[in-house]
């Protein structure tokens, strides 16, 4: 009787481990979560022209070293929510808030100009990715009515299955992880953080990747940093553009981060 009770032990403990085993590859690597400008969206230098704009209204002048320094940390910064750029450059909220309403305002004049396209590959790769039963969330460091500006020009309103901005999630955007735990919350298409994939282009995406505990965290060199940049800040791999993302993820085993 003992024997008998220990092999049916054995059986439920063994079935058990099954499911969870089959729960996990079925969901490993299902959610995508993807940034936009740099990643996805290509905006042709519209950030630096957009930011150019906001400052002069705020009394910074156009080639003096106080114009460059804000705008090489503008650069340093790119991923990061906007309106915590401004505060960081202006020191205090109403200047902020006054700078992140002008840049908002310039980048949306741009964009109605036509003047971002999707990156090469990007929309087919999306497609791709879906098709193949993965959940894909469009992330920015804009604000709502940017990134809903620039999902109109593209037509892709309907592209994602979640898109996301820093006050969707709190209010906080890169290099927190907000974002990516958002998503992966909202969506529920996992059911452990580790089978999350980030991708993005700059420093400040592979931080947030990394501090949300994503298994995979993808740089892309057709944005702002390059491959030193995103590998000193935690990319697990680095592609030459989200195109290569698909078949990076149908290379890799259920969790294969896990060892």
């Amino acid at each position: 009787m003992t024997t008998a009770n220990t092999a049916d032990t054995a059986d439920t403990a063994n079935t058990a481990d099954t499911a969870t085993t089959a729960t996990a590859t079925s969901t490993a690597h299902k959610l995508i979560v993807l940034d936009m400008a740099g990643t996805t969206v290509a905006d042709g230098g519209l950030v630096e022209r957009a930011f150019g704009q906001a400052a002069e209204r705020l009394g910074v002048v156009p080639g003096t070293p106080d114009h460059a320094a804000k705008l090489q940390y503008v650069l340093d910064t790119m991923g990061e929510s906007k309106i915590s750029v401004f505060r960081h450059l202006f020191g205090t909220e109403e200047l902020a808030r006054r700078a992140n309403s002008a840049f908002e305002e310039a980048y949306a004049d741009l964009v109605d100009g036509g003047l971002v396209t999707p990156l090469p590959g990007a929309r087919a790769a999306i497609d791709k990715l879906r098709a193949d039963g993965r959940t894909v969330v469009l992330t920015t460091g804009f604000a709502r009515v940017t990134q809903d500006a620039i999902l109109d020009a593209l037509g892709w309103q309907d592209l994602a299955d979640l898109t996301l901005c820093p006050a969707d999630a709190g209010g906080r955007g890169r290099p927190y992880p907000d974002m990516v735990l958002t998503a992966f919350l909202h969506t529920g298409a996992v059911a452990d953080v580790r089978d999350v994939v980030v991708a993005g282009d700059t420093a400040y995406d592979m931080l947030s990747g990394r501090r949300a505990g994503a298994g995979i965290v993808a740089g892309v060199l057709t944005g702002a940093h390059d491959r030193a940049a995103l590998t000193d800040h935690g990319a697990t791999h680095v592609l030459g553009s989200v195109a290569e993302l698909p078949a990076l993820l149908a290379t890799l085993a259920p969790r294969e981060e896990r060892a």
